[in-house]
Formats: structure tokens, sequence, C-alpha cells
């Protein structure tokens, strides 16, 4: 899934399943448009939804016509009769308005849940490697011993890891067609035995199966890595070829043998190998009556060798198999109300991440799963990827936040483009995980990211554009910068990017750089591209507030309504902290940052309280992590006191910035309790 911008019918394309239109005039769906005269605007949401067998999308057409499309995914499923198709809703805070709808269609539905009422995995809060870009599926128990070697080393352990694609027991039929390429699996290959291949096994050897390995290699890099969390992947059919039909000790789950078909409108936006590697060479499905018995088999066996999630890929697969079965949106739900049981009952702490599976037939049919892959690949050999990749998973966000946390993918820390791709996972909200090869870390890059202890200082939602962005094409248009906002608990979060130069070509049906010199971009950043900041200020707050810049190291002050001009160059970057400002009774002026050499500084600051007396004002904070700490104060603290110890710090009359540098804490997850006197 990606964005698309339009201005008509027909620029709606196949296979939309979320639709947003900024109009003037609200009097057709009446509403105000103006709301009291504040807002100009309106936003209109469409959501296509599930009915029955039946799955709707949107497209336009010639005539500029916005049409209605359903599919059953079985030619057998023919009869429909039902009267709810596309849900509606219209406002003045297209955020609002975003999650009031998905609620609403909750509600309706009852098949799904909003990502609010979901428990999210606490993996989402510390730093994390996979495996993939480092080994693709040559990777091996001794690989992944070397990789977290070559993380202790640099003081940056992760605390959980992700071994992916390689850890199974996987073959070929006979008659099948090997897929061949550069980095990537053999998707003719079809999973012989739920548990690991020779790889992984203590002293095994290929062709022979011994047991205990698993186990044996994870207790290890647990005990020796102080490792939290080790999850596993698999694809949500088995493998990508599916389960072997017939093999021993797997008979019990009724694999058989079934050919897919995509959708017309899917044909038609993109080509996909892997589908045309399964539709030639078939994929073994497993009964959907029996799915839950292999889920719960292979996970209660991965879960016996202390693995505490798995990464479940190719769930858009399902979409395709609905032949014989009652359509897709039958299969689906099946494969989905099995593989959350299966996890409920194997990974307390809601273990999964769901990968490959932005249809709607598994959106809304996610009661539990609480965490989603937003995008396509992190691919490092491609040039024309990097920039797309972060302006498609912010779009993509406006829909997916509402359902799940959004997952911005890995990415390589040694990478050209990497502090690029940090930079927007920081404002992210989402977990932070690597790829490095063993040996290929910039550390100084993961520390803006990674507090001592491995945790991060996560931003507290889904990062989106900015209101001022949602309609506009940062990637294409050749004058726009993408921002995407966050929150924390006392700060507000802005990524500026410039994402100009590539995007996916309707043509070529790939990425594409269209432009090899892009230009430097203008932009301004104002209060309220944090769009709830009203939410987090204090009671009678006056609108103003002070902006950070990461890079720049400057903080602003930024009157209400004023906004403060942002220029990058073509694939450049900044992350603003913005803080409301406090006025005191004594007429100081006060506004926490956080660490200032952290991307998402302000998500340090855990606790925020202010107290008065005939002789000073007192600011009381809680901190996390070590580092320089920054706040905005107008007058020259009287002092600052950290865990009961006078602290020495810095103030700078201009700026108004007072800094301090905090010790590392030797307590895990430990905040400082802080005091500045004014």
């Amino acid at each position: 899934m990606t964005q698309r911008m339009g201005s008509c019918g027909q620029d709606i394309p196949f296979e939309t399943q979320f639709l947003i239109v900024e109009v003037s005039d609200g009097s057709q769906f009446g509403v105000l448009g103006d709301q009291g005269g504040n807002q100009s605007a309106l936003y209109a949401v469409f959501l296509p939804i599930l009915e029955g067998d039946f799955r709707a999308v949107l497209q336009g057409n010639a005539q500029d016509e916005l049409e209605i499309c359903l599919e059953s995914g079985d030619p057998a499923v023919e009869g429909f009769e039902g009267t709810h198709l596309v849900y509606v809703a219209a406002g003045s805070d297209p955020f609002d308005v975003i999650t009031d709808a998905v609620k609403n269609v909750e509600r309706h539905l009852q098949t799904f849940s909003h990502r609010e009422r979901k428990k999210m995995p606490d993996m989402l809060n510390w730093f994390g490697w996979c495996t993939w870009d480092a080994f693709y599926t040559d990777v091996t128990a001794e690989g992944v011993k070397q990789g977290l070697e070559s993380f202790m080393e640099g003081g940056i352990p992760p605390k959980f890891v992700i071994i992916d694609d390689g850890w199974q027991s996987v073959s070929m039929d006979r008659t099948s067609t090997e897929f061949k390429a550069d980095n990537a699996a053999n998707f003719a290959n079809r999973l012989t035995h739920i548990k690991e291949n020779h790889k992984f096994q203590k002293n095994g050897k290929e062709g022979n199966r011994v047991d205990g390995g698993f186990r044996h290699v994870i207790s290890e890099i647990k005990e020796k890595h102080a490792l939290k969390y080790v999850y596993v992947w698999h694809a949500i059919t088995g493998y990508w070829g599916g389960v072997t039909p017939g093999v021993s000790e797997m008979e019990h789950y009724g694999s058989k043998m079934t050919y897919p078909s995509a959708s017309p409108g899917v044909q038609s936006n993109e080509p996909d190998e892997a589908l045309d590697s399964m539709t030639t060479n078939g994929l073994g499905l497993v009964n959907p009556d029996k799915v839950f018995s292999f889920y719960n088999e292979l996970h209660s066996y991965l879960a016996s060798a202390g693995i505490d999630g798995v990464k479940v890929d190719v769930q858009n697969i399902l979409e395709t198999l609905g032949t014989g079965h009652g359509g897709r949106v039958k299969l689906a739900r099946k494969y989905h109300k099995a593989l959350e049981a299966s996890i409920a009952r194997n990974f307390p702490d809601n273990g999964i991440i769901s990968c490959m599976s932005h249809n709607t037939d598994g959106l809304y049919s996610a009661r539990r799963t609480a965490v989603i892959r937003a995008s396509d690949d992190f691919w490092p050999r491609d040039p024309a990827s990097h920039t797309i990749h972060i302006a498609s998973v912010a779009y993509n966000t406006i829909f997916l936040g509402e359902f799940m946390q959004p997952d911005w993918d890995m990415f390589q820390s040694l990478h050209p483009m990497a502090e690029y791709h940090g930079a927007a996972r920081a404002v992210g909200g989402c977990a932070i995980y690597v790829s490095d090869k063993p040996g290929q870390h910039d550390f100084s890059l993961l520390r803006k990211l990674v507090l001592p202890d491995g945790s991060l200082l996560r931003a507290k939602l889904p990062g989106r554009p900015t209101r001022d962005c949602l309609f506009s094409d940062p990637a294409r248009d050749g004058k726009s910068l993408l921002k995407i906002w966050n929150m924390n608990d006392y700060t507000g979060v802005i990524g500026v990017f410039n994402c100009q130069g590539a995007g996916w070509c309707k043509v070529g049906k790939r990425n594409l750089i269209h432009d090899e010199q892009p230009s430097t971009i203008t932009g301004a950043l104002r209060t309220a591209d944090v769009n709830y900041i009203n939410k987090i200020a204090h009671a009678g707050w006056s609108g103003d507030v002070v902006v950070y810049s990461h890079l720049g190291g400057e903080l602003v002050y930024l009157p209400q309504n004023a906004s403060l001009p942002v220029t990058l160059k073509a694939r450049e970057y900044e992350v603003f902290t913005v803080v409301p400002v406090k006025e005191l009774s004594n007429g100081a002026c006060f506004a926490p940052v956080g660490l200032v050499t952290m991307f998402n500084s302000g998500g340090a600051i855990t606790e925020l309280k202010y107290e008065s007396n005939s002789k000073s004002e007192t600011v009381n904070l809680k901190v996390r992590g070590s580092g320089l700490f920054g706040a905005y104060s107008s007058v020259h603290p009287k002092r600052i006191v950290v865990d009961a110890e006078e602290m020495e710090f810095e103030y700078c009359k201009v700026s108004g910035l007072v800094t301090l540098t905090l010790k590392t804490p030797d307590k895990e997850l430990y905040s400082w309790d802080m005091a500045v006197e004014l």
C-alpha cells in the first residue's frame, strides 16, 4: 500500500482502501465547514469495508465518478445482499475524523479492535537487531552470535533480536521451478517440518535432525547478551510456498496444493515476483479448519525453546486463495482468528509483528495484533527507495495507525542514508531495530536513538504527516517538504524531510529516480503542526513554544501563530522538539527540552510539575537517560538539583538555553529526580 494524491475522480486508483478529501464547503455533509470560524477546511473520509463474504474498495473512472468495487475472491460466491459498503464521515480535524470513523466501523463490524484497545508488546521499547540484511537466508546460529558480539563491543547491545527467514526446515518439490534472485528467498520452497533446520541445531548437519538445537541457541544468546526478547520469522502459510502436503509429521494439517489468483485491481497496480512464483509452483495451504493446530504446535514449540514472538509475513497471499474456501474474507478471518488465538496462548506479551498485511481483509479481522509493518522493505542497494520509503510509511500510517502501531522496518546504521532513516524512526513512535552486518555499525548514530540501557525514547503515537502535508506530494511535486509529527508526555516532535526526487512509477511499476538533482526546498514549521500539542500544554497556555533543532543545535522562542522557516537540500532532514512555554507566577518562563543529543529529546521527560512559594518557583522533573539535558528558561536558574546533588550547569542569556550533564544511571529504566529553582 502507498499514497496517491489527486484532484479529481479519475486520480483515484484501483484498490483504494482509504480515501480522505479536503473540501472548503461542508454543506453537502451537513457539517459547518469552519466550525466557528477557526478552520476553513472540511475533511471527508471514505472507508470501504467488509460485508458478508465481500470486500469493497474504491476506484475512479474516466468520468471522474467514484465507483465501489466488490470482490469475494471465489467464483462460487456471487450473491451479495448487503447494504453497508462504505462508511463516510466529515469534520474539521482530519486526524479526529479518521480516528472516529475507524472506531465507528469497529462498532459496526465487531470483527477488529482499534489500536488504542490493544496490548502493545514491550519489544517496541527496546533497541533491536534483525538478521535479514546482515545474512538474508544464509543466517546461522554462529552468525547471530557474531552479530550480537559486534554490538556488545561497541557498547550498544540490542535487547531484542529477530531471526528472520533462513531458520526453518524447507525444500522444493521435485517439479517446482526455483526462484533465483539476489537477497531474496526461494519462493518455491515449502515448509517440511515445524522445527529449525540444521544451521540452528547443536552440532547439526544438513539432512540430519537432532533435538534441542533452538533451545540451546536461544538460551545461550539470551544469557550472554541479556536479551529480553527473541522473535523469529515465518509466513502466514508456514513458508512462502506453504506447507508441503503429506510430509511426515505434518499430514494432520491437511495441506493441499492451491494456486493463487490475484484480483485484477492488484495486478494492474503492481507485478509481484513472489506471487508469480507461487502461481507457477502452487502453495501448500493448510486446511483452514486445522490451521489453529498448525499455529499452536509451531508456536508452542518455539515458546518452549525460549522464543518470545513471531514476525508473520506474506499475509496478503490469503486474498488470492479464497477459491473453494468461501472467498478471501472468510479465509482471512479463519486464519487470523487461529493466528491470534495461538499468539495469545503461547506469547503472552502479544508477541507478533504483522507483515505484508495491508489489505482490509486482515485489518478488519485483527482483534489483538498490535504491530504492523507499514511499508515496503528497506532496500539497502536501491537508491530510489529511501526517500519514498519515509514518505510511504508516513502516509500509510494515517490509515494503518488506527489499527496497529506501524513498524517502519529495519535499516542499516552504516548506510549512506542511515541518519535519514534513523530520524524518521525516532518520530515514528515505532520499534527501532537495525539489520547491520557484524562489524558494520555507526555507534554515534545509534546513540541518538538508544539509551545506554538499551531502551528507547519512543514517542507516544504513530507518526503522521502534518495537516498541511496531507494533500501535497513531497516525493514528486518539487516544492514540498514532508513534516511528520508526534507526541511525548510533555513535548511534541516534528521530523522534516526533503523526500523529492524518487517515487513510484505507474508505467514501470516500481520506484524510480525521476530527478537526479532535486531542488533545495524551504518550508515552514508551526506550533499547530503538532496537532494535539494543546493536550499536553498547561491550563492558561498562551500558545508560545520553544523549538529546539537537533542538527542545528539552536533553541528558538516561537510566539503563538508565528512560523519558523526550514530549508533542506535533497535527502536532508531535521528534527525539532516543540515545547509549550509555562509562565510562572514570578514572571519567569520555562520549557523543558530533554536530552538534546537524542533525536527525540523530549521523550526523556516522564514527569513535570511546577511548585511555587513566596521565595521562588521550582520546576520538578523526572528524566530518563544520560547525556546533555537542555531546557529553556527566561531567567538564570538559581540552582539545579539532581537526586539531591546540586549540579553545575551552563546558561545562555541570549537563547535562554540551560544545559547540564546527566550521568549514566546504574539501574535500567531509571528516572532522575531533577529540581530547577527559578
